[in-house]
Formats: C-alpha cells, structure tokens, sequence
C-alpha cells in the first residue's frame, strides 16, 4: 500500500506532537522496578513503547493503560518474575538493549527478541561490557537477536565507551542497579541522560563528570510521577516543514529540550532557521513551546559532538539541507547504519529520486541544495524515520509523490499524516 503526498503552499497552526518515546520507555522501565505506583501521563502510545509494556507484563507486573495515563505497579528492583515465554522486543532497539542490561541482574533465564529489523542489528555492543561485568548472555551468530540470559552475579565495572550511545550506556547503567560495587561509564561525547536524570529522581545516587557517569546500587527505586514532554525528534518533522515551505508559521506545544536532545535546533539554527521557544519550564526534563517561521537556509557541517545529540532526527536534517543554499556536510554518523535501515544509504538513495546534490560518504552525506526537486514515489524501508522525512520533503516538492508501507510510522507517531494534513488545510 503506499500513501498520496502532495505538495503545499504553506503550513499554519499548533501542533502538540506525541510523548518522548525514549522518556516513555523509561518510565515504565524503572516504574516496574520502583516500590511503589508510577502514573505515566503523555505517554507516547506507539508501537516501540508498547512492546516495552508488553515485556514487563510477561515479567508479572501490572501495568494500567488508559487514554489518560499509563500506572505502572512497581515490584521492586527485586520483584520481577520469570518469563513464561519469548520477551518480544517488535522493531524497538531501546526495549531491546535497556532490557538486556536489566534482564542481566536477574534470578532467572530469559530470552529476548524482535522482529526482522531487531534480528539484523547487532548487540555486540552490549554483550561486551555485560559480560564484563559477569553477565551470562548469548545470541545468534555471536551477536545477534534472539539473545538469551542466565542468571549470573554482577559486578560493577569502569567502562570507556567505543561510542556515544545512550542505549549503550542506559544498558551499563541498568545493570549496574543489581552489581555489588558502583558502576561507572565514560562517554567519548555527551549522549542522551534521560537515564541518568530519571534515576536521580527516583533517589538512586548517580553522579556525572564531565563525560563520566557513576551509578552507586540502590537499596531500592521510590517511585514519582512522570510527565512525559513532547519528543522533539517527532517535532523535527514539523519545524524543517516550517522551514521550507514559504509564509509558514508553526507553533508545536510542549516539547522536551533537555540539552542533550537539543542538536536539532542547534544544527537548524545554524543553518539560519528561525526557531523561538516560548514558555521555556520543567525542572526534570525542561520543557518549551517551539515557534517556527519559514527561513532561507544555508549549508552547514553537521558532525562531532552535536552527533549523539540529534542521531534521530539526521534524515530530516538531510531534507532541510536539501532546500539550503550551498553544501551541507555530514559527518561522524556512521551510527545511522545500525538503525532500522540504514539510514545513510536510504536518505541519499531516496532524496535522489527528487533530483537533489546528494552523496553518501562511509559516516554520511554530502548534499548540495537550493535547485527545484520534484515528486517521486518514495520507498520506505519499514524505517519510520525516512518515511515521515519524505513526507516532509514531498511538501516542497513539484508535483505529487507516494511512500509505500506509510504504516510504519506508527513505531514513534501514528497520527503523523493527519496531523501533517492538518496544518495544510489551515494554510492553504
């Protein structure tokens, strides 16, 4: 099935863009291994997030799920139960790789899996440093899903990463919570903490330095209350739209902009975006309202530190810089060759049906923009990601487009396309 898209004048109105799927994630993660209750409200009810619902109730925890919030029942950081089946992961490589690192301090086997994408990702990265610290843990072909877990006693280690991962290192921080000694990890840049601050909150001792995170085993998790923002890798897709599409004027309303998610706007507002935040609170997790105007873009690197701090939202970055006067360069992304496609080969292949400058190089992409693109029938690759930046970039375009297997932006965002359809309506 493949879904119309066809090109818009402008776009104009407020947008309230689903919940944090990563603050999701972990709030119903350390909600279970809290002693008491968690009400989730914004919870980001995507696929991703309810396949981590769904292996912590095979785990025997009662988890609530209504349209007003999600109540975990905390069973203690010693209360999970063993599994009478498969842990099913579907296509989320949070649930995958967090899961490992909790599964790792357990007293009983597991096993874990996902769906064909999960199965072609490797989790060698993970074993290794669980395996450090004492880990029993196996996969397919060494590295690979299903991966089955034996319990084994753990002890905290000093672990320098490879890269800057926050699944990677969430996964450390996770089992660290059951080693009998602290745990520290060293990142070689900054990377997502959403881990690190919800840990803090509920009272575990978690001290950074610089690039360096030591988690102390709690006695226990005392669970609080989680409001979950806005993902701003969701509000990407509407603030490069804004962007592009002349006289439009887009407000999107609480959005999370903890800093180490803020590269977007960084990366954007270098290339000349003119991006306000309004209303700026929160205390966890800041929050701000976004107001985005169309703006004449220029090139710009994009590479180094700002890397981990915008992995997601690179494939719409690479259709903003497709409208940008001069060269954008990408760098230091190979990452995006382990995600649900590979990302750096789908883009460039992608953009290239519009007739847009774009070169894949072996960590990126290398895009000359500013010429007039046209439609094209666009594949999807079962990646939400690309499919909603070409639905982005088909708005700008000449001519009417298509993406096949639209479906799959319900990993992160099901109601993406009306809400895009939406804006349009107002603005045109």
């Amino acid at each position: 099935m493949s879904y119309p898209l066809t090109a818009a004048q402008s776009l104009r109105g407020d947008v309230t863009v689903p919940g944090d799927k990563s603050i999701s994630h972990r709030a119903v993660m350390f909600g279970a291994l809290a002693d008491a209750d968690t009400h989730i409200t914004g919870f980001l009810m995507g696929e991703d997030c309810l396949s981590t619902i769904s292996c912590f109730k095979k785990m025997g925890v009662s988890i609530d799920v209504s349209e007003k919030e999600v109540v975990v029942h905390g069973v203690g950081l010693h209360g999970l139960k063993a599994p009478d089946e498969l842990l099913y992961t579907g296509n989320s490589g949070t649930t995958t790789r967090l899961l490992c690192g909790i599964l790792a301090g357990q007293p009983f086997s597991s096993t874990v899996n996902g769906d064909a994408s999960i199965q072609k990702r490797p989790m060698g990265r993970i074993m290794k440093p669980l395996r450090e610290m004492g880990a029993d843990i196996s996969g397919k072909d060494g590295n690979l899903c299903p991966l089955t877990i034996h319990p084994a006693p753990l002890h905290g280690i000093h672990y320098t990463m490879p890269v800057a991962s926050a699944q990677l290192k969430s996964a450390i921080l996770l089992a660290g919570l059951f080693a009998d000694s602290p745990t520290t990890v060293v990142e070689p840049a900054p990377s997502r903490d959403h881990t690190e601050r919800m840990l803090r909150g509920l009272g575990a001792q978690v001290v950074s330095n610089g690039t360096e995170i030591t988690l102390t085993p709690p006695k226990a998790l005392h669970a609080v209350n989680v409001e979950v923002p806005g993902d701003i890798s969701s509000a990407a897709y509407f603030l490069v739209a804004g962007l592009i599409l002349p006289d439009s004027d887009i407000v999107i309303r609480n959005v999370g902009i903890n800093p180490t998610r803020t590269g977007i706007l960084d990366a954007l507002e270098a290339m000349g975006a003119n991006i306000e935040r309004l209303n700026e609170r929160g205390t966890v997790e800041p929050i701000c309202d976004l107001r985005v105007r169309s703006s004449h873009l220029h090139g710009t690197p994009i590479c180094g530190d700002m890397i981990p701090r915008l992995i997601d939202e690179i494939p719409v970055l690479a259709v903003a810089a497709a409208f940008a006067e001069g060269e954008t360069v990408i760098r230091d992304a190979q990452e995006l060759k382990v995600k649900e496609s590979n990302r750096i080969a789908t883009m460039t292949a992608e953009l290239s049906k519009t007739g847009a400058d774009v070169r894949e190089t072996e960590d990126g992409m290398i895009i000359r923009g500013d010429k007039p693109l046209h439609g094209a029938n666009f594949a999807s690759y079962a990646d939400h990601r690309v499919a909603m930046s070409m639905a982005v970039c088909a708005l700008a375009c000449e001519g009417d487009s298509s993406i096949d297997d639209p479906d799959c932006v319900a990993i992160s965002y099901p109601t993406f396309f009306e809400t895009l359809d939406a804006l349009k309506q107002k603005g045109e």
